[in-house]
């Protein structure tokens, strides 16, 4: 993998980060405040 390549992987790596913050953001004021709760009880099933 060349330089260029690793660069463009960590800057869509960020970006994601970036969104995954807003989406939570976003559940925790839907949910009530019930975000960790919510994910957990998806994740599960």
């Amino acid at each position: 993998m060349n330089q260029e390549q690793v660069k463009r992987l960590a800057e869509k790596i960020i970006q994601l980060d970036i969104k995954r913050d807003e989406l939570y953001e976003e559940l925790i004021v839907i949910s009530g405040g019930r975000a960790s709760e919510v994910l957990r009880s998806v994740q599960n099933h």
